[in-house]
């Protein structure tokens, strides 16, 4: 199926765009308990497709990657990770297979993989010309995609959960105040397993990125569980500092 827009398009992308080049988002939140990513439908068609554009020639590749996570969300200065690089031959041919040879999206790209941790309270799906619906799916009940997108998605997932055992995740995907039981509940639901409490608590705790409030979460019939909120200074070092 054939969709005008990106015919209209073709001859834009080959003046402002460098060739051969793309990107392609994955964009992760929690919500309700269950890890969401971010997908997008193209007209008229089935099949769903993640976030992605290209480069710009007058920017630099991460600074095209916020600007697309941006322009499909709006959300701004979250931690953006690459996880990978995609290059099998031929792997939007057929997709494209209808439309004409010098049509831009049908040129060979290398694409750039990136996740994104954001907070769903600060991001809008937004679609663009080419697709009609923008929407938040759950990971373990995703719809047929595109091209190599569920490669893409796959080790998008593959590098977090690995990522889990060094680094701190949380920062975008939790409210600003938090209870221990709720972002441990955050990395079994990445994980998809259930972690042992003390365990889980002693290695948070070691990377010094909490800071327990006075005040503990109101309501309930047992105790009120402590709220905690992140340290960003000490959180952002983490990133940089803990390789365990």
């Amino acid at each position: 199926m054939i969709v005008p827009d990106i015919l209209d398009a073709s001859a834009e992308f080959w003046k402002k765009s460098l060739p051969h080049i793309s990107i392609d988002c994955v964009v992760f939140r929690f919500h309700a308990n269950s890890l969401n990513v971010l997908m997008l439908k193209l007209k008229s068609a089935d099949n769903w497709m993640l976030p992605g554009g290209y480069v710009n020639k007058n920017e630099a590749i991460n600074d095209a990657a916020k600007r697309v996570l941006f322009e499909r969300s709006g959300a701004d200065k979250i931690f953006l990770n690459v996880f990978g690089v995609f290059g099998t031959l031929n792997r939007s041919e057929d997709f494209f297979k209808d439309y004409p040879d010098d049509l831009w999206h049908k040129q060979r790209f290398v694409t750039v993989g990136y996740y994104a941790l954001v907070d769903h309270t600060q991001v809008t799906p937004v679609t663009d010309s080419y697709s009609d619906k923008c929407e938040w799916m759950p990971i373990d009940n995703l719809p047929k995609t595109v091209m190599d997108h569920q490669e893409i998605l796959n080790k998008a997932l593959a590098t977090l959960r690995e990522q889990l055992s060094y680094k701190p995740i949380g920062y975008n995907l939790l409210p600003e105040t938090f209870t221990m039981p709720e972002l441990q509940s955050l990395y079994e639901t990445i994980l998809g397993q259930k972690l042992n409490r003390g365990n889980f608590y002693r290695k948070i705790m070691r990377y010094n990125i909490l800071v327990k409030l006075d005040e503990p979460r109101k309501g309930g019939a047992h105790k009120a569980p402590n709220l905690y909120r992140f340290d960003e200074e000490n959180y952002k070092k983490a990133l940089n500092d803990f390789n365990w």
